[in-house]
């Protein structure tokens, strides 16, 4: 199988990757010599910056174009709950994964994982929070993005 790197991957795709559910954002990239600690693993530091690549893919990619018209809102990491399952290595094939599970009127929570070899590496549960680019205020995710996010990601809106 020929594997797109830093591109989001199809349903398909994922699938041949190991993902037994298809995500809205998957994209593809290998662990490289600078994200090895001393103990011959990937650093828990470079999971992080996984998900900050999925989560900016995954926002350019699905999120932004709702707010076409207006101004492109500030998005905040306000928090992270993050759960290591099983280490990685040099050279190990990886799928980042991103999809929004529930939102409220200026914030949404992000799933976020990591997969390599068919199985469940890292996983984040983030709470992004969205700000006026002006002003010192929370932004309200538009309608349109609201609808999207209910029908294509199946999130669901919190009390």
């Amino acid at each position: 199988m020929d594997i797109r790197f830093h591109t989001p991957l199809t349903p398909d795709e994922q699938r041949q990757l190991g993902l037994a559910e298809p995500q809205p954002i998957s994209t593809a990239d290998r662990v490289r010599y600078s994200e090895i600690d001393i103990l011959q693993h990937v650093n828990n530091k470079a999971y992080l910056d996984w998900f900050e690549m999925s989560r900016v893919v995954h926002f350019n990619t699905l999120c932004l174009s709702h707010f076409e018209g207006h101004p492109e809102p500030r998005t905040v990491l306000r928090n992270a709950n993050i759960h290591y399952v099983q280490e990685m290595h040099l050279g190990d094939i990886y799928v980042a994964t991103s999809r929004i599970v529930s939102f409220r009127r200026t914030s949404y929570v992000l799933d976020q994982q990591i997969w390599s070899g068919g199985t469940l590496r890292c996983r984040m549960e983030g709470v992004m929070v969205l700000r006026h680019p002006e002003k010192d205020e929370g932004y309200p995710l538009p309608d349109s993005l609201i609808s999207f996010l209910t029908t294509e990601e199946g999130a669901r809106r919190d009390a």
